[in-house]
């Protein structure tokens, strides 16, 4: 039977042109920033694409070329300084086209040995610089919100065997990701929040003081959550502190290092995560701040067996993927069954690169920020809200409130230059710089310091 999808002539034609388009992409130096585009442009430009015929495929590259991929933000763009950015290497970003040409299902030993054998070297690579035992292990999900839902879920099952189905509750920062609100949420618990005052941090004290205040209120803390890297300022909780009361109480010990995990691989900044090592499960996303494309999340259990008897699945069909308990079937780790073998770009990148060359662009982007601090510290129209740890630079344009960050920043991505958004703290409106990319010089983030005075003066 003719296989109606298939055009042997035309299809050639299109890889060729798709390669073509992505060795250009993968060319630029940078990238174009790009911008976002209003739904009734792209309604006028791009039309309806999907239609009983079809464009053809050289026609729907081309719109997507010209049309939608120039109105989507280039997060690997040096000057793409919000939110966490992503700075895949080249490596990472061409063998996840590999990746996708060769189809791999990444859910079973017995279908995907071969990628699962590969991501597993990476997943005891960040276990032994976290300090676990041998025996560590997990799965890469899709990104840090189902490792946090995947790690908490195990934590919950682990808890009702000892409480039965009490209020239960998670003890986390007030500064804590919005997804552990979200997870507590989605498995029927309750968060309560431990004051990060002035540092940002929370440990024993304050850690403490929620859990007395949880029970206080007829709750029953179950788990524990330290921030290794906080989202908004690269803030590393005090995870010693942490690590005591979760022995003390009897608590699961999660870390959420989604964004600032990596920075364990840098020798001088081991100290920051002192206590990591007594942790049940963490966290940490490649395509932040490991240099991997979207979407990767390392999910790693101190005891993974604990996770394996929450999420196995079995039924008929399944039971020839359980037939060998020796097998590593990363399915059995986090809330998915079917799944992309999303870990092996980030490994052939560090097997092409060496850790070693992670630990020194890691090392850079800390330094740099480090070094914009000081710049914005001699400005006297600046004033630099937190010291940073990591790579994040959390600094106040003086007399400026929200709508002048807003308007400000729209101008920096009008000119192409940078998309830096505000953020806040207690209602009190900032901006931010958060350093992921290799390719984030100096000069750059000068420029833009030196544009907010420039601001002012034309005013």
């Amino acid at each position: 039977m003719t296989n109606v999808m298939h055009q042997p002539d035309g299809d050639n034609e299109l890889r060729e042109a798709i390669f073509a388009y992505a060795s250009a992409r993968l060319d630029y130096n940078p990238p174009p920033l790009d911008g976002t585009v209003p739904f009734e442009e792209l309604a006028r430009t791009a039309g309806q694409t999907i239609t009983e015929d079809g464009l053809g495929g050289r026609e729907a590259l081309r719109v997507f070329a010209d049309v939608l991929g120039p109105a989507t933000i280039s997060t690997d763009h040096p000057g793409y300084l919000s939110f966490i950015p992503a700075a895949p290497t080249e490596a990472s970003s061409l063998f996840d086209l590999v990746v996708s040409a060769s189809s791999i299902y990444g859910g079973s030993w017995l279908e995907g040995a071969g990628s699962v054998y590969a991501e597993n070297q990476v997943l005891d690579l960040l276990a032994r610089e976290v300090g676990f035992p041998q025996g560590a292990g997990g799965v890469f999900v899709q990104g840090g919100t189902l490792g946090n839902l995947s790690a908490l879920v195990t934590a919950r099952e682990v808890a009702k065997e000892r409480h039965g189905d009490k209020n239960l509750t998670i003890i986390c920062s007030s500064e804590s990701h919005s997804s552990i609100k979200a997870v507590a949420k989605v498995i029927g618990v309750t968060t309560t929040a431990a004051d990060s005052g002035e540092s940002g941090a929370i440990g024993y004290d304050a850690a403490l003081a929620a859990f007395e205040q949880a029970e206080a209120e007829g709750l029953e803390p179950f788990a524990v959550v330290g921030t290794a890297g906080t989202t908004n300022f690269g803030i590393v909780d005090d995870l010693k502190g942490l690590a005591k009361l979760a022995k003390e109480k009897n608590l699961w010990f999660h870390i959420d290092g989604a964004y600032g995990l990596a920075g364990i691989l840098v020798e001088e900044l081991k100290p920051l995560y002192a206590g990591i090592e007594q942790a049940d499960s963490f966290i940490v996303d490649p395509h932040k701040w490991l240099f991997a494309p979207f979407d990767a999340c390392a999910l790693v259990y101190r005891n993974p067996a604990l996770a394996k008897q929450v999420f196995s699945q079995h039924g008929e069909y399944l039971e020839p993927l359980n037939k060998d308990p020796s097998e590593w079937n990363p399915s059995d780790y986090a809330i998915n069954l079917t799944r992309r073998a999303r870990g092996l770009p980030l490994w052939f990148s560090l097997a092409t690169h060496g850790v070693g060359t992670y630990r020194k662009a890691i090392r850079a982007n800390v330094e740099l920020a480090h070094d914009i601090a000081k710049e914005i510290e001699k400005r006297d129209y600046l004033k630099l809200v937190r010291q940073p740890q990591l790579s994040v630079v959390v600094f106040e344009r003086k007399g400026w409130e929200m709508k002048d960050y807003e308007s400000w920043g729209q101008s920096l991505l009008e000119q192409q230059k940078a998309l830096v958004l505000p953020s806040s703290l207690r209602g009190k409106a900032h901006t931010r710089f958060a350093i992921v990319n290799p390719q984030t010089e100096k000069k750059l983030l000068l420029e833009i310091l030196d544009s907010m005075d420039e601001s002012a003066n034309r005013e």
